[in-house]
């Protein structure tokens, strides 16, 4: 493969940080588009808005491919028109951008938020749920990429859709439930049977370069997650050995006895106008499936890197100052 011209907008971010680290290795040549600093490559970034098409066709000018990970994700975004200004009039930004500048390749990451909860394991041709704004605008933002990639026969387009990622620094949910988890007296709700589907973002980033040697057709969508899916349980007790509490699972409480007290706190965060740890969303998310199919992505050839468990061990220690 040819070393490139690459624009990482939202590189400056967690898994745009890990990418540009994988991308310069690979020897090619790096234009981050953010709008916050980059702490690790602070000479590589140009400050740039997804949301001005000036900005982006002033910094991705001269680039072959265009990296797109720039999102507003978080539950508490205010106000909620950012959703769409960011996720959906940013990807049409970017097509427009592409389209001045003449570069017919994009790389997009989306989410599995768009299928919603699911009780059986989701392959990519899944129908949308989406049950947030998160979800609805990323969904929103494919079909404004697809829509570009129709337009012309050298377009190339791949679209990853992670599931949870954690890593090193990342404050998201993983980190949030691994947070919450490592509590010596951390309550369960639920026997624990059911699976997650959680990312490396060392496998992740891995995955997104991979996205530029890919030979295959010209639009291409694909799931992402690091496999086996652990259970529950077996997320619980790795997380609480590493702790050093034991290999014993904590005290387990059913959802009937929990998810009022949820919706008494969801009714308090209506009327003060503050969130709260316990909410019927995260109730229902720590019980729920959340399982992603990859076999596409592992069929295209991809291999990960970093073995799950031992990621999410090396992470916590390194997060929560553990003895190794």
């Amino acid at each position: 493969m040819s070393n490139k011209n690459i624009a990482v907008i939202g590189g400056s971010g967690f898994i745009g940080t890990q990418l540009v680290e994988r991308l310069l290795a690979a020897g090619h040549t790096i234009n981050i588009i953010d709008k916050a600093d980059s702490k690790t490559y602070p000479q590589l970034r140009i400050a740039g808005d997804v949301r001005s098409v000036d900005d982006l066709v002033r910094t991705c000018e001269g680039c072959d491919v265009i990296y797109n990970l720039a999102a507003e994700h978080k539950d508490d975004v205010r106000p909620l028109s950012l959703y769409d200004d960011v996720n959906v009039q940013g990807a049409r930004n970017v097509c427009l951008a592409a389209e001045k500048l003449g570069i017919d390749e994009i790389i997009f990451t989306s989410t599995v938020a768009i299928y919603g909860f699911s009780e059986q394991e989701l392959d990519e041709e899944a129908d949308n749920n989406y049950i947030n704004d998160y979800g609805r605008t990323k969904y929103e933002a494919e079909q404004v990429y697809l829509e570009w990639a129709a337009k012309g026969n050298s377009r190339l387009l791949r679209i990853i859709r992670p599931t949870a990622v954690f890593g090193k620094t990342n404050r998201g949910n993983v980190y949030n439930l691994i947070k919450q988890l490592g509590k010596k007296h951390f309550v369960m709700v639920g026997d624990g049977t059911n699976r997650k589907s959680i990312a490396y973002v060392g496998n992740i980033s891995a995955c997104l370069e991979f996205m530029l040697s890919f030979q295959g057709k010209k639009v291409e969508i694909f799931n992402y997650a690091d496999k086996p899916d652990l259970q529950m349980n077996e997320l619980v007790l790795l997380v609480r050995e590493v702790f050093g509490y034991g290999s014993n699972l904590p005290v387990q409480i059913p959802k009937w006895v929990i998810y009022p007290i949820a919706t008494l706190c969801d009714i308090a965060a209506i009327v003060l106008n503050k969130s709260f740890p316990v909410s019927r969303v995260r109730v229902r998310k720590f019980q729920s499936n959340s399982q992603f199919s990859t076999e596409r992505l592992f069929a295209a050839g991809f291999k990960p890197s970093y073995d799950l468990k031992e990621a999410l061990r090396q992470t916590i220690r390194t997060e929560f100052n553990l003895p190794c």
